[in-house]
């Protein structure tokens, strides 16, 4: 029984041509940014120094900056983390100078002007470390696009193999280019999510293809477009629940999760949203367009031993 019950079926593929020029200018924008701003890389990535610290009243952060650029600390990155009385500073990679004599002497800097400031935590990651990060994240979502695309392909049919591998680069691009343009933080738990995201977009796409298939073995005289609308709107009500449920989930951690896991919520919310839009408007979408049709989807006939003999024989 279904919860949503939509009585006639909604033309969703009647809007591909408006929405693909729509993903066509994100993606334009998000490959753009990429290439021009690249991504706000975490210290996960890029190595050096993070230090957390606290005040006991709100933090002045341009007071913050000049005190460490009176230390020499002129590559500092400062901003609040999570309260305005907790402050996150980042620091380049300094050869030759340990992470608790870069602790000490920060916070030295931070205490000159009589400010009682506490320190929370300090970390170091290496360059190296970081460089291997960054090429083993994108290894990991290139492997997983050729896994998805073999499995689909061996599943269901080349063309919604295809399509559906172009709606996950789709989804990973975007999201990318959201992080990029808005020059968000993109740490490993980001990196995460991204992958997290590949999985729901996915999951939302074998669905839908699941019910196209069997609705071409069952409505035989429909055109393509109508088997496709009438397989959206099938699967409707299971997408709404399915979405609404993980972005209320999302949206507590978003708002209540903390700074750390910030960047991880961001990445799902968006990715929730943005795969749920190309499961129909990208790999439906492109499926119809490379000509998928009943024929594609039929299962092969298996021919039975001694079919050829003579029954006589």
């Amino acid at each position: 029984m279904q919860i949503l019950n939509f009585k006639e079926n909604i033309k969703f593929m009647k809007l591909r041509l408006p929405a693909q020029i729509f993903s066509g200018v994100l993606i334009l924008i998000s490959i753009f940014s990429l290439s021009t701003n690249s991504l706000n890389w975490g210290l996960d990535f890029t190595g050096g120094t993070l230090i957390e610290v606290g005040y006991q009243q709100p933090a002045k952060l341009d007071n913050i900056r000049k005190q460490l650029e009176n230390a020499s600390y002129t590559d500092a990155v400062v901003q609040n983390f999570g309260t305005s009385e907790d402050v996150l500073i980042r620091l380049a990679p300094r050869e030759g100078v340990k992470a608790s004599t870069l602790g000490d002497e920060v916070l030295s800097a931070l205490r000159s002007d009589g400010d009682q400031v506490d320190m929370r935590r300090i970390e170091f990651v290496g360059p190296n470390v970081g460089d291997e990060l960054a090429e083993q994240g994108g290894l990991a979502m290139l492997t997983a696009l050729l896994c998805i695309m073999f499995y689909v392909a061996v599943r269901f049919e080349w063309r919604l193999a295809l399509s559906s591998v172009i709606a996950l680069a789709h989804d990973v691009i975007i999201t990318l280019g959201l992080f990029s343009v808005l020059q968000l933080e993109f740490d490993l738990t980001v990196l995460a999510a991204v992958l997290a995201v590949i999985g729901y977009s996915l999951n939302d796409t074998i669905v839908v293809f699941d019910r196209i298939r069997e609705n071409f073995l069952k409505i035989r005289k429909a055109e393509p477009e109508e088997v496709i609308d009438t397989s959206l709107t099938q699967t409707m009500s299971r997408t709404i629940i399915t979405s609404g449920t993980t972005i209320l989930v999302l949206v507590a951690l978003f708002f209540k999760g903390g700074a750390l896991i910030h960047g991880f919520a961001t990445a799902l919310l968006f990715g929730i949203f943005i795969g749920t839009y190309s499961s129909i408007y990208i790999a439906s979408a492109i499926a119809l367009m490379l000509g998928v049709k009943k024929e594609d989807l039929m299962p092969s006939e298996v021919e039975k031993e001694g079919a050829d003999q003579d029954p006589m024989m």
